[in-house]
């Protein structure tokens, strides 16, 4: 939940910050849909992604369904039919539609679903303007919930559309973007010593203000033994030896599950990358083109990971390792805001002019940690249906750290706990390595 104090003695400036973000979050999710059309919208090539229209709608739906149902008691929604379609996992509030088959419907239209999203932007403005002042501020919490949702689902419709894209023989174009120059590389990578000590994790809103989720808490201490994180995230030039070195054919260095994943999928790469002409290269929301070995590697599993890990001689960091190490660095992206649609090389040596090189901690690529995703020691759901929001996940999932390209600066903070089964690649994920100190 937002990290908002009950009962505020003054929530006007909040009420005027919330209306602010309510816009510019709702205009960045039509701006990220400005270059799609309809057709685009209603795709869904695997059950893990979702077609674009559902996430607009879904996010629409959080609103009126958490927010305008509460403050309205006799609050109309829009359509009788949209809590079956558009209600994603909240089994206390109403029955799902089906997640694999959101693809197969053709109703609603893209054209009723910005209806729907213009309608209850309208209502959410009009209750806004009434709450200047008010002393209440759990709806309040809700709206901020919603908004920090939306973003959310914003960097999950561009990780859903790559996917989309990648399996139309056309390798459609989303969006171009301005690229570093291929042929330049980032320097050896080093690993930092860390000593062993007691620690403070996860996020305090006695220290620290602003929004987090419920899975980032309860604050607590942690005691880490020595230990080593690499100053950058692993290249594609990196992984490519980890591949001509028969990585995904040497079971020893993966996991027995990890090992049967590889071979019922029949994986001999990352996600996206493509073998034309006998050279490698690697489609994108800007299309496809020929694999830059300086770039961060991407869209790895973490089976994968842990392999890549394994063959290095090395590990993946717990979360703490990485959260500790991480607060000590510049935070900088690039996230969503720069309009990067990869993660590219670092800049050149030259081009540096005297700056330390950038850590890759916050933005790039998601970074996996051995960490299963489980719940902080004094953690509770919060009550009601929003309580299903996290904690009902932590379970056969490993949290990731770091952000990526696609998430949205405003939504990230390096508290964040990211989570996804060990197989799941098709997120902007990418390796950080870590080693012990004896």
């Amino acid at each position: 939940m937002a990290a908002i104090a009950p009962n505020a003695p003054d929530a006007a400036p909040l009420v005027t910050r919330l209306c602010e973000r309510f816009d510019y979050v709702r205009g960045q999710s039509r701006f990220l849909t400005e270059t799609l059309a309809p057709e685009d919208c209603v795709v869904q090539a695997m059950p893990d992604v979702s077609p674009t229209r559902w996430h607009l709608a879904h996010t629409t739906w959080f609103f009126e369904r958490f927010l305008l149902r509460t403050v309205h008691p006799d609050f109309a929604p829009f359509h009788d039919g949209f809590e079956y379609l558009f209600n994603s996992y909240y089994n206390a509030v109403s029955r799902q539609f089906p997640r694999p088959q959101r693809g197969v419907l053709s109703r609603p239209t893209m054209a009723e679903v910005t209806d729907y999203r213009e309608t209850v932007d309208q209502q959410v403005c009009e209750w806004l303007e009434q709450a200047e002042g008010t002393r209440d501020a759990e709806p309040l919490a809700v709206l901020e919930l919603g908004l920090n949702h939306e973003e959310q689902h914003q960097e999950l419709m561009l990780t859903d559309i790559k996917y989309n894209f990648s399996v139309n023989p056309l390798l459609p174009t989303y969006r171009t973007h301005t690229e570093f120059p291929v042929g330049q590389p980032p320097g050896p990578l080093t690993l930092a010593p860390f000593d062993e000590s007691v620690h403070a994790v996860g996020h305090d809103p006695r220290k620290a203000d602003g929004f987090s989720y419920d899975n980032e808490g309860p604050p607590h201490r942690v005691f880490l033994e020595p230990f080593a994180l690499a100053d950058r995230l692993v290249t594609c030039g990196e992984y490519l030896e980890f591949i001509e070195d028969g990585g995904y054919r040497r079971p020893k260095l993966w996991l027995s599950l990890g090992w049967n994943t590889v071979h019922e999928n029949r994986w001999e790469a990352p996600l996206y990358w493509l073998r034309r002409d006998g050279a490698w290269h690697v489609f994108g929301l800007s299309g496809r083109k020929p694999l830059d070995p300086h770039a961060p590697v991407c869209h790895v599993s973490y089976f994968e990971a842990d392999a890549y890990a394994r063959w290095a001689g090395k590990r993946l960091p717990t979360e703490f390792e990485w959260e500790v190490a991480a607060q000590r660095q510049e935070f900088v992206g690039p996230f969503l805001e720069q309009g990067q649609l990869h993660p590219q090389p670092l800049k050149p040596l030259a081009a540096r002019r005297g700056e330390q090189p950038p850590k890759q901690f916050h933005g790039v690529a998601w970074q996996w940690t051995s960490s299963s995703y489980a719940p902080y020691p004094g953690y509770r759901p919060p009550e009601g249906a929003i309580g299903e929001y996290n904690g009902k996940f932590m379970c056969n999932q490993y949290v990731l750290r770091g952000g990526s390209v696609f998430t949205p600066q405003t939504h990230y903070r390096p508290t964040y706990r990211n989570f996804f089964p060990p197989n799941a690649r098709w997120q902007m994920t990418g390796i950080r390595l870590a080693d012990d100190i004896r």
